[in-house]
């Protein structure tokens, strides 16, 4: 499993976390997706690490942005 960190701009509450979490989960190869709400970062574990565009278009979907 390979962890990674993003960072998401706008995320201010729990329904946020959650809405990111859900989104980002789904993507192939995830397993695990922790969100602290007061930095914005998002910890990743996959099995397969999703590319860029992925984790953008999934961030995107929760109504976020991917900050890197």
């Amino acid at each position: 499993m390979t962890p990674i960190v993003i960072n998401v701009i706008g995320m201010t509450c729990e329904h946020c976390a959650n809405a990111v979490r859900t989104e980002v989960r789904g993507l192939p190869g995830v397993t695990k997706v922790d969100v602290d709400v007061a930095s914005g970062e998002v910890k990743i574990t996959a099995a397969q690490v999703p590319d860029d565009e992925e984790l953008r278009a999934a961030v995107n979907a929760a109504g976020y942005e991917l900050a890197r």
